[in-house]
């Protein structure tokens, strides 16, 4: 059986790169046709202004051409009035909402994303069917389920955002995680005495992982943000800093019951709520982070680079978090 989970994650990995690789095509073709659409258009008014001298023929021609630009500005002028109508929690209007996923090459993109999110659920089924226990034995385990948690929080932005251009930062993270997860020990060893199956610490790390996934949907809109001025998208900068709020608000209750829970379970476990485990205190720190962003949003008015760099921040301290016991050990060696 485990040798058939092995199977089902390869296949998960494969089916993020496809899309990766089928996302970074349709958003280049986008791209060129985008770029050359605003540079055919104003070589033709140029021309018809020049034609505008020599004859009158010409100059209908011109208007012509200036009357094309304008149907395109207010096709534009369109599309911002349709975002802009969106409700604030969502970005998209209703209807927009209902078609997931796309037709066309994205909606093959969207459709991979959803098949690996499917694997990696079969191949956590079968592993917690074999261990008996969830997915925090050990540190194999854990990453696979922060992939998990990622892709179900990238396929809930897909359906509720429409911003399909996230996963040129979201899945290759996940692809990075994914083959640290596969050179990993993948073996099954008894529980140590720690981590005897209890419902605080199923709890602990379930909030931990959807927190995680969360977390990372606000990288990466803020990292869109940041570098949006190198980019020709369609979708405008103020949306990317809207979704990067809007995930945020959902990483911190989360990280919150994380946090308590885990407190909870370390009183049960160790004998103490808190001790100051290097752990424990990296994921207190990436809990302050998050809560200093949302302050500094709702109560200072913080917008554009500097809360995105924030998220960035909070992202970053999420992994040191996770990865951190590699050099400091602590309580939490064996995750």
């Amino acid at each position: 059986m485990l040798q058939i989970a092995e199977y089902l994650l390869a296949a998960a990995l494969a089916f993020v790169v496809v899309a990766l690789l089928v996302n970074l095509v349709a958003l280049t073709a986008r791209s060129k046709k985008r770029g050359s659409v605003r540079t055919a258009v104003p070589a033709l008014v140029s021309v018809g202004a020049g034609a505008d001298v020599a004859s009158a023929g010409d100059e209908r021609a011109a208007e012509d051409a200036r009357a094309a630009e304008d149907a395109r500005a207010a096709t534009d002028s369109d599309s911002a009035a349709r975002d802009s109508s969106a409700t604030p929690d969502c970005g998209q209007p209703a209807s927009a909402r209902k078609r997931f996923p796309a037709s066309g090459i994205t909606g093959f993109a969207a459709a991979f994303a959803v098949i690996a999110l499917a694997l990696l659920s079969a191949y956590l089924g079968v592993r917690m069917a074999i261990t008996g226990h969830g997915p925090f034995a050990n540190q194999h385990e854990f990453a696979v389920s922060f992939c998990w948690g990622i892709l179900v929080a990238y396929v809930f932005a897909l359906w509720r955002f429409k911003i399909r251009v996230l996963s040129v930062v979201v899945l290759p993270v996940v692809g990075c995680l994914l083959v640290y997860a596969m050179r990993l020990d993948a073996g099954v060893a008894p529980l140590v005495p720690a981590l005897q199956n209890n419902l605080l610490l199923t709890l602990h790390v379930g909030f931990a992982i959807l927190s995680y996934g969360a977390a990372c949907i606000s990288f990466a809109a803020a990292v869109m943000y940041l570098i949006y001025p190198r980019l020709k998208l369609k979708t405008s900068r103020e949306r990317f800093d809207q979704v990067g709020y809007q995930a945020a608000m959902i990483t911190f209750p989360l990280m919150t019951a994380m946090l308590g829970c885990g407190a909870l379970w370390a009183e049960t476990a160790w004998g103490s709520y808190w001790s100051w485990d290097p752990k424990e205190t990296a994921a207190l720190v990436t809990w302050l982070v998050y809560a200093g962003y949302l302050h500094a949003r709702v109560a200072r008015g913080w917008r554009g680079s500097r809360s995105a760099w924030l998220l960035v921040i909070g992202f970053a301290a999420v992994l040191f978090a996770y990865f951190g016991n590699h050099f400091f050990g602590g309580l939490h060696s064996y995750a």
